[in-house]
């Protein structure tokens, strides 16, 4: 008996293609590309295809709390946050610790990896050793 494979067509967007998360990150694209950063909320649900508005919503309140963006009116919103493309000196600099302190994590890191290497060859010599496996407590 044999079985015959079909391909199916989704007509459904996956699950991924519905997230929030993925609508949040188009959303803030969009609001960054916009005129000053000022965006109609009615026309960033028509473009991108959002059935329920709530969603868009739900994003502005959270971008809102935490400072990135601010309500010009009911509809209508304005980005506060960074353009993609500029970063402050102080961003500059966090980066420049941060990269300073991976350097120095991956130095620690190896020295770690070399004393625990040390460490299993002893092992490894105890273990074969006639005197410490005749007296295990030595």
């Amino acid at each position: 008996m044999e079985f015959e494979t079909t391909e199916t067509v989704r007509s459904a967007p996956s699950r991924h293609e519905k997230s929030l998360g993925l609508l949040t990150m188009k959303f803030v694209s969009l609001l960054q590309e916009a005129k000053d950063g000022v965006l109609d909320l009615k026309v960033a649900a028509d473009s991108l295809a959002v059935k329920q508005k709530r969603r868009i919503y739900d994003i502005t309140n959270v971008l809102e709390g935490v400072g990135l963006i601010e309500k010009k009116n009911k509809n209508i919103i304005q980005w506060r946050g960074e353009n993609t493309g500029s970063q402050t000196q102080e961003v500059l600099e966090q980066v420049k610790v941060l990269k300073s302190q991976i350097s120095e994590l991956e130095a620690q890191e190896k020295e770690l990896d070399n004393q625990k290497a040390w460490l299993e060859e002893i092992i490894k010599y105890f273990n074969h050793d006639p005197i410490t496996n005749t007296y295990p407590f030595m």
